[in-house]
């Protein structure tokens, strides 16, 4: 591969699931849920849920494009990230009364979807190290952990995880 970008990467990039689904996310959120916005909201919330639902396949085909497997992880991570960021900003706008109910019952499945498929890449590259020889490849993120707790509404205890 040598690091360079070809048309062969770009066509890899084009089959690559998660950037193909993430794209399509963005397009169903820019063009089915902005409009649906206030005018007010047009340069604020609406233009935050834009920006993170557009680095969703940004930040994935980022990292398919550096060619070292953990550049590769670590884009899947911002992406996740991003997506997170999406349906918090999108949670509030159906709160809101912007988004009806049904709209983003669909909207949250296709987060919960983008999530399996996301994590899914992020496990692919790992065992196989692809990019593991080229220059800078040992470069490694490394993530600290702490105990924090989280609030299950299903279960509404709170339980502590490692």
């Amino acid at each position: 591969m040598g690091g360079r970008v070809t048309a062969d990467n770009i066509q890899r990039l084009e089959t690559l699931e998660a950037w193909k689904r993430a794209k399509d996310f963005a397009v169903k959120v820019c063009k089915e849920v902005l409009p649906l916005f206030p005018a007010e909201e047009k340069w604020s919330l609406g233009q935050q849920i834009r920006r993170a639902v557009q680095s969703v396949p940004a930040n994935i085909a980022e990292g398919h494009g550096r060619f070292y497997f953990q550049e590769t992880i670590r884009f899947c991570y911002v992406a996740r990230g991003s997506l997170s960021e999406a349906y918090t900003h999108l949670t509030v706008a159906r709160d809101l009364g912007y988004i009806p109910n049904k709209i983003y019952t669909d909207l949250r499945k296709h987060v919960e979807e983008l999530i399996r498929i996301i994590n899914g890449y992020v496990a692919y590259p790992k065992p196989a190290k692809i990019g593991a020889n080229e220059p800078g490849a040992n470069y490694a993120v490394h993530e600290e952990t702490s105990s924090y707790l989280v609030d299950y509404p299903e279960d509404s205890e709170l339980t502590e995880n490692p």
